[in-house]
């Protein structure tokens, strides 16, 4: 008939869709590769380069500066003397020319304590620039690995879809033949192909829900070749059940990449607030430097002038009053450091939260996929039932259909309960630091 061929029509043209390279990932090979390759990392591993780039003795203030200046220059001038006794003498287009160059030491050698707490400071945001490292490679490892396990549950969900097109393509061959014989309605027939049509549509919508998430595995891998077809090695959504409470929030305490941060960010409002009050303190400078010039005049009692030397000096001096600038900074840094420790508790408190929130959801999601897996068994006996006594005319379309409707429902609950199981390991294990153990595991 004209609608199954268009039925199969349809189901064919899916098995064709542009297949690019098909490449196999397991999970390990899409992590490794994401870590080469994808963007965020690299930027953070460029802003980790900086802020290491940044931690040296110079840029803390420790070492001396050296500068070597030179000059060449030269006035032309008219210049008229009247003599007291009388008299005068005019010179015109005086060109006198002055050649000089300079090089000069600065050093200071004592500033309360300003450089010492500037290289601690510097080393602290060294470590907060691995740390954003660590945090990017962390967040990337959490959402690959979340794709990577949705992928799979729609992949099943896929071929559920396409279980529940060969259940109803069967019951069209049943109805047909029943139509023929005359035993049945073409009513019923024609309700089987809606069915059927309905499955099939979903089905080929499905193969989107597909492509759509190759596309993210490979932007996150960040592939030359967005649009490369790959088969994962996984075919069923592992979920590691033995994740206690305890251990989870240590874990938490001493290795969460949010709080290690907002903990950095304490220490480095407190050297801010040091490297201000150094200003109190007396200030010793050294300076020295060594200086040449030679002057060429037309008009003088001598044709020209060179004098070179060194000079050298020390400049202690102290600061006794800049306006209050000095107090209003030192209580603005006071105050930021009462932020940055509300920050740390704010923070704390919103990852203790996501800690309790996810592992209830954990745990409950685990207790749900005890019993959706006995719905299951419980949804495939039933249909296989069924679908014998439909065969022998004892049952109607319609109640059929809701078993089959059933055995699917059932189906995607389970697969909805596993992935949703998933994602609460994977937000536990980001929360408490131990999201690297899918790298290792796979």
């Amino acid at each position: 008939m004209r609608n199954r061929r268009i039925i199969f029509s349809v189901l064919a043209l899916i098995g064709l869709i542009p297949a690019y390279s098909q490449e196999i990932y397991d999970l390990n090979r899409c992590i490794t590769t994401g870590l080469e390759r994808n963007f965020s990392i690299q930027i953070a591993r460029n802003r980790q380069e900086i802020s290491d780039k940044n931690y040296t003795l110079g840029n803390a203030g420790f070492l001396p500066s050296v500068d070597l200046s030179s000059r060449y220059g030269g006035t032309i001038n008219n210049t008229t003397q009247t003599f007291s006794a009388g008299g005068d003498t005019s010179y015109n287009g005086i060109h006198n020319t002055t050649t000089s160059a300079a090089a000069t030491l600065s050093w200071p050698l004592f500033q309360g304590f300003h450089a010492q707490t500037s290289y601690k400071k510097l080393g602290e945001l060294r470590q907060v620039g691995e740390l954003n490292t660590q945090m990017a490679i962390e967040d990337f490892l959490a959402d690959i690995t979340s794709e990577y396990y949705f992928y799979i549950q729609q992949l099943q969900l896929y071929h559920n879809l396409g279980y529940a097109v060969s259940l109803s393509r069967e019951r069209v061959r049943i109805d047909e033949e029943r139509y023929l014989l005359g035993a049945s309605s073409k009513l019923q027939l024609l309700q089987s192909m809606v069915y059927l049509n309905s499955d099939s549509s979903r089905y080929a919508r499905q193969n989107e829900v597909l492509r759509a998430s190759q596309v993210r595995i490979n932007r996150l891998m960040s592939s030359e070749n967005l649009g490369q077809d790959i088969i994962l090695r996984d075919s069923t959504i592992i979920i590691h059940s033995d994740l206690v409470y305890d251990s989870l929030l240590a874990a938490t305490t001493r290795s969460n990449t949010s709080l290690l941060i907002a903990r950095k960010n304490q220490t480095i409002s407190e050297y801010d607030y040091k490297i201000i009050a150094s200003r109190t303190y007396p200030y010793l400078n050294l300076s020295t430097g060594y200086n040449y010039s030679f002057n060429d005049y037309e008009s003088n009692n001598f044709k020209n002038q060179q004098v070179d030397g060194f000079n050298y000096g020390l400049t202690l001096g102290v600061n006794l009053f800049d306006g209050f600038n000095l107090r209003r900074e030192k209580a603005n840094a006071h105050i930021e450091i009462q932020n940055r420790e509300y920050q740390y508790q704010q923070v704390d408190q919103q990852v203790r939260a996501d800690l309790i929130t996810f592992y209830y959801a954990y745990q409950n999601n685990l207790l749900l996929l005890k019993l959706e897996e006995q719905n299951l068994e419980t949804a495939k006996e039933n249909l296989e039932i069924a679908l014998e006594r439909y065969k022998l005319g004892s049952l109607s379309g319609l109640e059929l259909r809701e078993v089959q409707q059933s055995l699917l429902e059932a189906e995607e609950r389970l697969l909805s309960v596993q992935y949703q199981t998933k994602l609460a390991e994977i937000s536990l294990l980001l929360i408490s630091g131990r999201v690297m153990e899918y790298l290792v595991v796979s």
